[in-house]
């Protein structure tokens, strides 16, 4: 079970963390974090940990966003040889991601070969985490995913979800709005994505409707940059991380990668798009149906994400997506030529289709990528 921690304005509920952590033989942690951390107050509070607690802080930041496994290894290598005992995460998902491989790799040999090659070895090094937007909820999730030779490679396993969070609605007050937007939809896309998926479970669904619900809920304060609006979209996106770490996504994040690579939306804005159109695709073509529990199920799934969103028919609640996306002003890229169209439908991860609950061909989803786009 995740311990959650809420910071409440202070961070005396970590001192109580980092006792037990302390009492449990932990002298010295290795801190994964990017350079935003020092915009962060959290920052004050791991530079006077020493002085606080006794425990010694080694800072970790020599990794770019898309992280590269070569920097997997060398946070390994200072694991090691500072002879770490607890690893801290404060970012975004590539901060957690690496701190996420960083635990699965820190007592495995390298002598056996690459890290990415070799069966996953459970420890018991602790992991904890401080996510600084609201919307990947990797803190939640078995995921993680680093670059080896120019090649994504997703990780996958249960040891790394981190055993403690800390929300600190603090680390989104300097966020621009612009990322806000994107992360939220991110979480929000998740938290759909997981309902219509065809490994949903009772469990998932009700991770998917309290995160919509909370989401739609706190949209406007955290827009707006309230601690409670913040604080909430947080816990939401936990939630929906909780959600895809049962079912994983689906079509919409397996289409919106090259987005982001090929006209440089964040990843969340190019979710959205692709959710967008994929909604309305879905409430009309039902009988193209691959769910193994039938057409009948996955219509009645639609209408539960319609009323969970406050509406009363799929053809509702896929309008007020379309809606949201519009007053977000997340605006379609233009697309330059054919060839872009062809190279957009030959990215697609034909495995995350499965998860899909209506058969996408490649014709399919070129038609699609053409109406995402401008």
């Amino acid at each position: 079970m995740q311990e959650i921690m809420t910071a409440n304005g202070s961070y005396e509920i970590l001192d109580g963390y980092f006792t037990r952590q302390k009492q449990n033989g932990v002298e010295k942690i290795l801190l994964v974090c990017d350079g935003a951390i020092g915009f962060l107050k959290i920052n004050g509070y791991f530079s006077a940990l020493k002085e606080r607690l006794g425990i010694d802080v080694v800072r970790f930041s020599d990794f770019k966003p898309n992280p590269l496994y070569d920097s997997v290894e060398k946070g390994v290598g200072i694991f090691n040889k500072e002879k770490c005992s607890l690893i801290a995460a404060v970012g975004g998902g590539s901060a957690i991601d690496v701190a996420k491989c960083i635990k699965l790799y820190c007592k495995m040999d390298r002598a056996d070969g690459c890290y990415t090659e070799q069966a996953i070895i459970p420890n018991d090094v602790p992991l904890f985490a401080v996510p600084t937007t609201a919307g990947t909820g990797s803190e939640a999730t078995r995921y993680a995913v680093i670059y080896k030779d120019g090649e994504k490679q997703s990780v996958t396993h249960e040891s790394c979800i981190p055993s403690a969070v800390l929300f600190d609605s603090s680390v989104l007050k300097t966020l621009p709005i612009y990322q806000k937007k994107a992360t939220m939809m991110d979480a929000f896309c998740h938290a759909v994505e997981s309902w219509w998926s065809v490994n949903s479970t009772e469990e998932s669904k009700q991770y998917s409707k309290s995160a919509i619900k909370e989401i739609l809920d706190c949209k406007d304060s955290y827009l707006a940059n309230d601690d409670g609006g913040n604080a909430n979209m947080l816990a939401a996106a936990n939630t929906s991380g909780k959600a895809i770490n049962i079912t994983q996504t689906t079509a919409g994040h397996a289409m919106c990668y090259k987005l982001t690579s090929l006209y440089g939306i964040a990843h969340g804005h190019a979710a959205a798009l692709c959710v967008e159109r994929l909604f309305w695709y879905i409430t009309e073509n039902t009988d193209r149906c691959i769910d193994g529990r039938g057409e009948e199920y996955l219509k009645n799934t639609l209408c539960e994400i319609a009323s969970a969103m406050g509406c009363d028919t799929p053809k509702e609640a896929a309008e007020k997506f379309s809606k949201l996306v519009k007053e977000l002003g997340l605006e379609r890229p233009t697309i330059k030529n054919g060839e872009e169209l062809k190279l957009l439908t030959r990215s697609v991860n034909a495995e995350r289709l499965k998860n899909h609950p209506i058969k996408l061909d490649s014709e399919v989803i070129e038609m699609l990528y053409g109406e995402i786009l401008k």
